[in-house]
């Protein structure tokens, strides 16, 4: 880190090596940026005042001041003996920002000259048990002088946000590789190795806001249960906890070793008292349990029963929640799988770094902006960053009606939004995530840029080049497209048919018979379908791709299609084996209508061609491709941001549809009122948003919809120049369907003499993950070393997954009539759907920039007629 880089003087009521929470799972990824001092509430010693360091974490200083009174925290008797101790904290000249966790400290800050003061409010201490008297008249003063407030969880926002005028709801998140450790439940913990099954465990502080009387009355109502209370016990006397022969307190554990303890549990458990120190609590672990893919029984906290209320077992009174737990043991696998893959939805919309990087951007913006003091008016107003890159958006804080409400910041989200501003119109867009982009999005690991899986800029419109030019200008680079296929041990060019050359003789003879035999009997006829263009290359394209069309029966399914047109022996060696490991489900179940509605033939002067020697050039349709040339996939969604005219919300999750009331539920509790909404979320969430007020078929017709998952592992190698290829298929053995290889899209995306690439494994309830968290990447290392694209040397320097819950949509037979049913439906509640998912179709990004495009058309024409009928 440059010596220059600014610091962070952090005030905290907890001490660092204490439960591992927010505080340090911020600070730690803060420190990539600054220099943190992180000053803990002072701790008694006999003698004179001292101020003991440590460096638990790089560019992380724990400072605990010693002094000799017993007063607790930091309490006034101690502000005097704490100034001198911290007087030299800052290098000289250096105005710090200062960050507070408890107003307690606040007497501090005067000396510090801080450039900028951030209130990071992750519990209402006010509630606790004997709080400072102080507390709430200091909390009152660091409000009026704060220039950033965060908030841990969304009912604390709706506690601040009336008393200053630049909160934000950054709720606390997850370090999901960390607990999807525990998804190898062999790898439990010692401690509980002679605990029996079935384990119902909880970790975190017990304190005031356990329900002790809760866990007797679990205890007591099935002996035969084991109930693991991992954590330390704190200002409550350990007598007064229930003692009995299956309650197995642990006490405090690491961090580290948390996992672990999952691995072995069969309940997670939440019980805490419903009573002053919980009215806010936004408890961390819930995500955590989540990444772990455990069920949760929770008591009805506001902050799990609101956000999380669809996939956690909330439950009041005693037996109801002892009945939660009886259910969550007794679920089927199928129940078990369909909660795990909601959990894994809910934990890909957030990360610790994400919400770190958030504060970083806003902290960025509030830097060159005039202090939150100067205005203490109801919240509202300022811009703000988006993201590092400087790009702003515009907060929406208020609650007025808007003409159009958009869902979703995806690249339809954001074309339909900046559309509607360059035709008159205007909208708020509401996006759950803490970054614009969806699943357009990028992340840092380590200085190598990854993006979720692999994207490239092509398309055959003209519009949306000339779109690329206005949202990047020079920030493009535009190459020659290298994709190859990996198979028999060797590397052919994408596509297969075209370039059979290297091959083994029996395949390379089985592919021209086959494709010579599906032409045998052929009349030609003219064909009327559009060109399928595999921008996102996930490698299916090339079956749809020939020379004309032909008569006769047309195929009942995909599986048909391939070997109707293809052959046997393509079928056989590529096209059969890679569509199955892509899409997971049975290609006989999936049908033809993506692929362009025509049946091709096969361009057999190509094939032969293509078998005889080495494939000079690539082909097809995106045979020459664009990227952005700094900072991955992310910056072609950001440079949206400066030409949208409307309002952009982000970390604003909907909750709720309420399509009579026209309204969104945001799940910081308010509601967006709507003339029209444009939804680009997945369809089948749109339609549990609704809930019972969309009718029956609706709902049913929703939960027929398919769509394959995809699981990406990100890899940053200690080697520069790995491979000259962009993306690899993988028809055969290895886990992953393709590697896209970031490293070569851009030279930017990475770090000083390492290289990065992405293995992507799609997933479905037809073919489950085998693995997950380290064994996953443990197995793409070994499977990359043993197709020869790693030698077994090469050291691996940044590893990291990211989940896709909804990746491709699947074109089984029932597709059609329940997306347009759902349509149809929506369409009478102004709701117009955009975009891959909404619209259930095979999207590329440039698709996507044209479907919000229609959608911005479609709602300022409802809009025109409105006006029409109203005039008149």
């Amino acid at each position: 880190m440059p010596s220059t880089a600014p610091t962070i003087i952090v005030f905290s009521h907890l001490r660092w090596d204490f439960v591992f929470q927010r505080p340090q799972q911020i600070m730690s990824r803060l420190a990539q940026h600054y220099r943190i001092l992180f000053v803990e509430e002072p701790a008694r010693r006999d003698g004179a005042g001292a101020l003991l360091c440590s460096s638990p974490a790089p560019n992380v200083t724990v400072c605990r001041p010693h002094t000799p009174l017993a007063s607790v925290g930091f309490h006034d008797d101690q502000i005097a003996l704490l100034r001198p101790l911290l007087a030299d904290l800052a290098p000289p000249g250096d105005d710090p920002i200062v960050w507070f966790y408890t107003p307690m400290a606040l007497p501090l800050l005067q000396p510090l000259h801080p450039r900028l003061v951030v209130y990071d409010c992750m519990d209402e201490l006010s509630g606790f048990r004997n709080p400072p008297r102080q507390l709430l008249q200091r909390e009152t003063a660091l409000l009026k002088i704060a220039d950033l407030v965060f908030t841990g969880g969304p009912s604390l926002y709706e506690a601040k946000r009336g008393r200053h005028g630049n909160v934000h709801c950054l709720p606390s998140s997850v370090d999901a590789a960390h607990f999807r450790r525990a998804l190898d439940r062999a790898d439990g913990h010692a401690a509980q190795a002679e605990i029996a099954h079935p384990r119902l465990g909880y970790y975190g502080v017990i304190d005031e806001r356990f329900d002790a009387a809760l866990l007797a009355a679990l205890a007591d109502a099935h002996p035969e249960w084991q109930l693991v209370m991992v954590g330390p016990v704190v200002k409550i006397d350990p007598a007064s906890l229930p003692h009995r022969p299956n309650i197995h307190y642990l006490g405090q554990q690491s961090y580290e070793a948390l996992p672990r303890f999952l691995a072995g549990w069969d309940v997670c458990l939440l019980p805490f008292a419903l009573n002053a120190a919980t009215r806010y609590t936004s408890p961390t672990k819930v995500l955590e349990y989540m990444a772990a893919e455990l069920p949760i029984v929770s008591t009805p906290i506001a902050d799990v029963a609101g956000p999380y209320g669809g996939v956690v077992a909330v439950a009041g009174g005693h037996a109801d929640f002892i009945a939660a737990c009886a259910a969550a043991l007794a679920r089927t696998p199928g129940q078990a799988a369909a909660t795990a893959r909601r959990m894994r939805e809910i934990v890909a919309g957030t990360s610790w770094n994400a919400t770190a990087e958030r504060m970083h951007a806003l902290i960025g913006g509030a830097a060159h902006a005039p202090p939150a003091a100067a205005e203490l008016g109801p919240a509202g107003g300022g811009a703000e960053p988006a993201t590092r890159g400087g790009a702003s958006v515009n907060p929406m804080r208020g609650a007025a009606p808007a003409d159009c409400v958009i869902i979703g910041a995806g690249p339809t989200g954001l074309s339909a939004a900046y559309h509607l501003g360059r035709l008159g119109g205007g909208a708020v867009l509401v996006e759950r995530n803490a970054a614009v982009g969806g699943w357009c999005r990028s992340i840092t690991d380590r200085g190598f840029t990854f993006d979720y899986a692999g994207h490239i800029m092509f398309s055959n419109d003209p519009y949306v080049l000339k779109l690329y030019d206005t949202l990047l200008g020079d920030n493009q680079h535009w190459q020659m497209r290298e994709a190859w296929i990996y198979s028999k041990r060797v590397y052919t060019r994408y596509p297969f048919q075209g370039a059979l050359y290297g091959l083994p003789p029996e395949v390379v003879k089985e592919c021209i018979l086959g494709a010579v035999e599906a032409r045998r009997g052929e009349r030609r006829v003219d064909g009327a379908g559009a060109d399928v263009a595999d921008c996102c290359a996930d490698g299916t394209a090339d079956v749809a791709q020939a020379a004309g069309c032909a008569a006769g029966a047309e195929p009942r399914n995909f599986e048909e299609f391939i070997h109707q047109v293809w052959g046997a022996g393509i079928a056989r060696h590529f096209a059969i084996p890679y569509n199955r490991k892509l899409w997971t489900v049975p290609l006989s179940e999936m049908d033809t209508s993506w692929l362009g509605g025509r049946v091709p033939l096969p361009d057999l002067g190509e094939i032969i061609e293509g078998a005889l020697r080495p494939v000079a050039k690539p082909m097809g349709p995106n045979a020459r491709f664009g990227y952005p040339r700094r900072g991955g996939f992310q910056a072609l969604m950001n440079g949206f941001l400066p030409h949208i005219r409307g309002k952009i919300e982000l970390n604003a999750s909907a909750v709720s549809l309420l399509p009579q009331e026209h309204a969104v539920v945001l799940a910081d509790g308010r509601r967006l009122r709507y003339g029209q909404l444009i939804s680009t979320m997945p369809l089948p969430e749109l339609v549990r948003l609704i809930g019972s007020a969309a009718p029956p078929d609706v709902r049913q017709a929703a939960a027929g919809l398919r769509h394959v998952s995809i699981r990406c592992v990100n890899f940053g190698v200690a080697r520069a120049h790995v491979t000259d290829k962009h993306w690899i298929y993988y028809p055969e053995d290895t886990i992953f369907h393709r590697i896209f290889v970031q490293g070569n899209a851009s030279p930017e995306c990475n770090a000083p003499g390492g290289f990065g690439f992405t293995c992507e494994i799609s997933y479905s309830p037809h073919k489950p993950l085998p693995l997950d968290g380290d064994a996953l990447v443990a197995r793409c290392v070994d499977d990359c070393v043993r197709t020869g694209f790693l030698s077994a040397d090469d050291r691996v320097i940044a590893a990291n997954l990211v989940d896709m819950p909804y990746a491709y949509v699947v074109y089984d037979h029932a597709r059609a009539h329940n997306v347009a049913l759902i349509r149809d439906w929506m369409a009478r509640h102004d709701i117009v759907l955009a975009g891959r998912y909404s619209e259930w179709e095979y999207y590329n990004s440039d698709h996507a920039f044209l479907a919000g495009k229609k959608a911005a058309e479609t709602v300022l024409a409802k809009c025109a007629q409105l006006a029409k009928k109203a005039r008149s």
